[in-house]
């Protein structure tokens, strides 16, 4: 890609594949991408980078740049929070770090089946790791397997009844700090940005996560109000942080979550490449 491509149009910097929780595969996504005009995409699946050789390879083809990137969950004050790690660079310092994160996520669907099965429920692992299809497993893919048993009749109900944190088989991710997903995106060369802050997207949070070298916040998401982004955009001024956003896409050809649905700048790819730029003329590397 030349050195202007990602300057001009919109850009969706947050989406899955079938890597993770996607319907898409990574090649699909990006053949999406190209119909929506965008110039850039980011692929983020959950703790994996399984589907970005495919997704990239899709992007030479289609003249689309294809920013390497995984999403991972971590806590903070005692809440869940998510991290985008954008521009990866450095694979192979991310894989194994990705594979404990991925055990643990095997581990954790096996310990909701097994409270699924006191409840009276008889779904097995296998018919969650079908869903999963060899990707990153999670609750999506066992609320897939609740559906398909005809136990409940969308995700909304699996969660609610089940999967969600009031739900009677809800079981806790294991504790991963923010610090550490910070720590593990800068070992892999790429930016650290805080996805879908919202409403938790205040100054007092945000302030430790600066401190530990947070990079940037993901300003435009579809569950964001216009007072989230209005207000995240000014701390991201203010902590002189780069802007991120995207449609969290997983596949669905229509709702609040469509492909390049938050109208993201290509701007805002380019402050990030220039941000990027400058932490390797500084260090050399992370």
């Amino acid at each position: 890609m030349s050195d202007d491509a990602g300057r001009t149009g919109f850009v969706d910097l947050h989406t899955h594949s079938t890597a993770s929780d996607g319907t898409l595969s990574p090649e699909g996504v990006i053949d999406a991408a190209q119909r929506c005009g965008l110039t850039a995409i980011a692929l983020t699946d959950h703790d994996t980078m399984d589907g970005v050789a495919a997704a990239r390879t899709a992007g030479d083809r289609l003249g689309i740049r294809v920013i390497a990137g995984a999403e991972l969950s971590a806590f903070h004050d005692g809440h869940e929070v998510h991290l985008l790690a954008l521009h990866l660079t450095h694979l192979e310092a991310l894989q194994g770090r990705l594979g404990e994160l991925r055990a643990s996520r095997h581990v954790r669907a096996e310990k909701i089946v097994e409270k699924l099965n006191t409840l009276g429920i008889p779904i097995i692992i296998d018919e969650v790791l079908q869903q999963s299809n060899g990707g990153a497993v999670g609750r999506p893919h066992i609320a897939r397997a609740l559906i398909a048993r005809g136990v409940v009749h969308d995700f909304r109900e699996a969660f609610t009844r089940y999967l969600g944190g009031a739900g009677s088989a809800f079981v806790p991710k294991d504790h991963f700090s923010i610090e550490d997903a910070i720590a593990i995106a800068h070992e892999a060369g790429a930016l650290a940005i805080w996805a879908h802050p919202g409403d938790g997207g205040r100054r007092e949070r945000l302030e430790p996560l600066v401190a530990a070298g947070l990079d940037g916040l993901e300003i435009r998401h579809p569950s964001h109000s216009s007072e989230d982004t209005k207000r995240l955009q000014a701390l991201a001024d203010f902590f002189n942080l780069v802007p991120s956003g995207g449609s969290d896409w997983h596949g669905a050809p229509d709702g609040p979550r469509r492909l390049g649905i938050m109208n993201v700048p290509a701007e805002w790819l380019e402050r990030q490449d220039d941000k990027l730029a400058s932490v390797e003329a500084a260090n050399g590397t992370r």
